[in-house]
């Protein structure tokens, strides 16, 4: 996207009081993932000199969340847990999500949407309070919860 598309968007569109800002290791891949996978629509995408995210945005909703891959040794959660036995032994919890909760129209549809793309499923969508959700893991294992609105 450039840079001047960007800054139309941010005139355009009220950015949301809180915006959860997420590193991976791939940036890129994770942008192309978001979109296809949760149904994020991506807003902004700089990269650096050598290919890395820099800065890169998405929204859905009226909701955003910004993504940057940091630097060639950053280790997103999944590969985290791969390397650390104390961080290993909390991802067996589906309800530690210390990640974004988004919500949408149709948790059912998303859910399936989601699963047939291979995203890795925590919970399959329940009934309780306060709405009907499930949880998953994007391709870097950070953790969505995705709520219906009530």
């Amino acid at each position: 996207m450039v840079f001047e598309t960007f800054v139309a968007w941010r005139k355009e569109n009220k950015m949301p009081d809180v915006v959860p800002f997420l590193t991976y290791e791939d940036g890129v891949a994770a942008l192309e993932w978001l979109a296809k996978v949760f149904g994020f629509t991506e807003t902004a995408r700089f990269t650096s000199s050598d290919g890395r995210l820099s800065h890169g945005e998405m929204s859905i909703g009226d909701g955003l969340v910004m993504l940057a891959s940091p630097s060639a040794d950053y280790e997103g959660p999944r590969r985290h847990r791969d390397n650390c036995e104390i961080a290993a032994s909390w991802s067996a919890l589906p309800w530690i999500i210390d990640g974004v909760l988004v919500y949408v129209d149709d948790v059912d549809e998303h859910h399936a949407r989601a699963k047939a793309a291979g995203a890795v499923i925590l919970s399959e969508p329940e009934d309780g309070p306060p709405a009907r959700r499930y949880r998953v893991e994007d391709l870097e294992g950070h953790r969505w919860m995705f709520m219906a609105r009530n």
